[in-house]
C-alpha cells in the first residue's frame, strides 16, 4: 500500500468510524488540544475525560490557568498521576501569557520549546490545531506503524525510534493532516489495540505485515522487563481537633509539589516524630500496610495514626505544614493514597458524629 493509499484508507475509516465527540474535539483550539495531549500522555481516554471536563470548567482559557496557583492546578490534576505534567502545564501557561500575549504560537519550534512538550506532543498541537503537516509518534501510533511495517525492536532504542519517526513522516499526508493525526491515534486506541486487536475492522489489514506474517501478538516489541523496585515508607497521619496535618512536598521525588502526610523510612523515626509532636508511642494506631504502584517502582507504605490533644504544640515542619479541615479548605492537590486516607477519616468522623 502506497503512502497515499495508507492515509486515504485511514481517513476513509475515520470519516465513518472515528471518534469525533471527545471533549477536546469540540471547540478545537490550541489550548484545548494542548491540555488534552498532556493529559493523554500515559493515560487512557476513558480516564482522562472526567478530569479534562472538570479542568476545563475551572480553567476555560490559558489566562485563567496561568493566573491560578500551582496548588490549585495540582488539585484539579490530583488522581491523574505523573504530576510533573501538571507543573509543566502551569509553567508553560505562564510563559505563553507573559511572552506570547496569551496566544499559542503556530511555530512548531516555539511550541516545542515550552516546558513539558516533546516532539510528538508539539506535532499533535501543530497538526490538529493549526493544520500544519507534522508527523507524530505517541504510543498508539508506534503500535500501528510497528505492526503495519513488521518493525521488530523496542521503541525505546534510538535505532528503532529513529526508524519509527521516518515511517511516521513517510505516511503523513499533505492534506487533512488534522484529521489524519486524530485518525491514526484513534485507530491505535480503538482497533490496533495492545491486546486482542480488532484486525477484521482495520482499514490497513490487507497490507499489514504483522497480520500477514502472524506477528500481531509479538509486535510492537515490548520493553525489556526490569525487576520492579520496591520502596518501604511509613505514612504519618496526625489528627487533632484542627483536622489532619499535611505538608507540601518538595517539587522532586514522590508526589512532588503535592500535599501529603509526612513520609519516613522506618518505625523508629515514625515514633520519634510523633513523640516530638507530643503524641505518646503507646497511643499510636498502626494500620495495615498498603501498596501504590508508580511507573518504575512499587511503594509499600504503612499508615500510622496518632491524635494530638493540643494542636498548637505541633511543629509545622519549617512552615510547609497545615491543618487540613475538609469542610472549609481551599483546593489542595492530594495524591490518591492520601485522598483515600482522608476519605476514611471523614467517614469515621461521620459514623462517630
Amino acid at each position: 500500500m502506497s503512502e497515499a493509499c495508507f492515509s486515504d484508507a485511514l481517513l476513509h475509516w475515520f470519516d465513518q468510524y472515528g471518534r469525533k465527540d471527545l471533549p477536546w474535539q469540540q471547540n478545537r483550539t490550541a489550548y484545548r488540544v494542548w491540555v488534552s495531549e498532556i493529559m493523554l500522555q500515559q493515560t487512557q481516554v476513558s480516564s482522562v475525560i472526567p478530569y479534562y471536563n472538570r479542568f476545563m470548567e475551572r480553567f476555560s482559557d490559558i489566562e485563567l490557568l496561568a493566573a491560578a496557583s500551582a496548588d490549585e492546578v495540582l488539585h484539579y490534576w490530583a488522581g491523574l498521576g505523573y504530576y510533573a505534567r501538571a507543573r509543566n502545564l502551569h509553567k508553560a501557561a505562564i510563559q505563553v501569557v507573559e511572552e506570547w500575549g496569551g496566544c499559542f504560537s503556530e511555530s512548531f519550534e516555539e511550541i516545542l520549546s515550552l516546558p513539558g512538550i516533546g516532539r510528538s506532543t508539539a506535532a499533535a498541537i501543530s497538526s490538529i490545531a493549526f493544520k500544519k503537516r507534522q508527523p507524530i509518534l505517541d504510543g498508539n501510533v508506534k503500535r500501528v506503524l510497528a505492526r503495519y511495517h513488521a518493525l521488530e525492536g523496542w521503541s525505546g532504542e534510538r535505532r528503532i525510534s529513529d526508524k519509527l519517526w521516518q515511517l511516521s513522516d513517510k505516511q503523513t499526508p499533505n492534506e487533512r493532516v488534522d484529521d489524519y493525526t486524530q485518525a491514526i491515534m484513534d485507530l491505535g486506541a480503538t482497533v490496533c489495540r495492545r491486546s486482542k486487536p480488532l484486525c477484521d475492522h482495520c482499514p490497513l489489514e490487507r497490507c499489514c505485515q504483522a497480520k500477514q506474517h502472524g506477528l500481531t501478538n509479538q509486535l510492537p516489541t515490548p520493553r525489556p522487563k526490569k525487576k520492579i523496585v520496591e520502596r518501604e515508607k511509613i505514612m504519618l497521619v496526625l489528627e487533632s481537633s484542627e483536622g489532619l496535618f499535611v505538608e507540601k512536598r518538595v517539587s522532586s521525588g514522590i508526589w512532588g509539589g503535592l500535599w501529603a502526610f509526612p513520609l519516613v523510612d522506618d518505625a523508629e523515626v515514625a515514633v520519634e516524630w510523633f513523640e516530638s509532636q507530643g503524641v505518646a508511642k503507646t497511643s499510636l494506631a498502626w494500620l495495615p500496610k498498603r501498596t501504590h504502584l508508580f511507573t518504575h517502582f512499587k511503594l509499600n507504605y504503612q499508615p500510622v495514626r496518632g491524635y494530638l490533644k493540643n494542636p498548637s504544640d505541633c511543629v509545622m515542619e519549617a512552615h510547609r505544614g497545615v491543618w487540613y479541615k475538609t469542610a472549609t479548605e481551599p483546593a489542595y492537590g492530594f495524591p490518591a493514597p492520601v485522598k483515600r486516607l482522608i476519605k476514611e477519616y471523614e467517614d469515621n468522623n461521620e459514623q462517630n458524629g
